[in-house]
């Protein structure tokens, strides 16, 4: 079974959803639309993206007449913050116990 945790790796790992998610971050809501006019591809590609990205808990769409609007939902991030702050100890302790031997050995 898939956790949110893997749903928002997932998202990010592809390079357009992650553009989106960052142009949101960078400018605010947006429309479809206008999110389909600087991405590079075709309007139902974006909405796939978009539906990835609402899955992982990464924006929130609010529907206005014929138009959704999506907005980012940083807080999301926090999942990856932790795992990056985790394998940032984890490697840290690592690097000083290879300096340790390194020591030793030139001694």
């Amino acid at each position: 079974m898939e956790t949110q945790t893997d749903l928002l790796f997932r998202a990010l790992a592809d390079p357009t959803r992650r553009a989106l998610f960052e142009r949101l971050c960078r400018e605010g809501e947006q429309t479809v639309g206008a999110l389909t006019a600087t991405a590079g591809v075709s309007q139902p590609a974006v909405s796939k993206h978009l539906a990835a990205l609402k899955a992982a808990g990464l924006v929130a769409d609010r529907h206005e007449g014929r138009q959704t609007h999506y907005s980012p939902r940083t807080a999301a991030l926090g999942p990856l913050a932790d795992w990056t702050k985790e394998m940032a100890r984890f490697w840290e302790g690592r690097f000083d116990a290879l300096e340790d031997l390194l020591s030793r050995m030139d001694q």
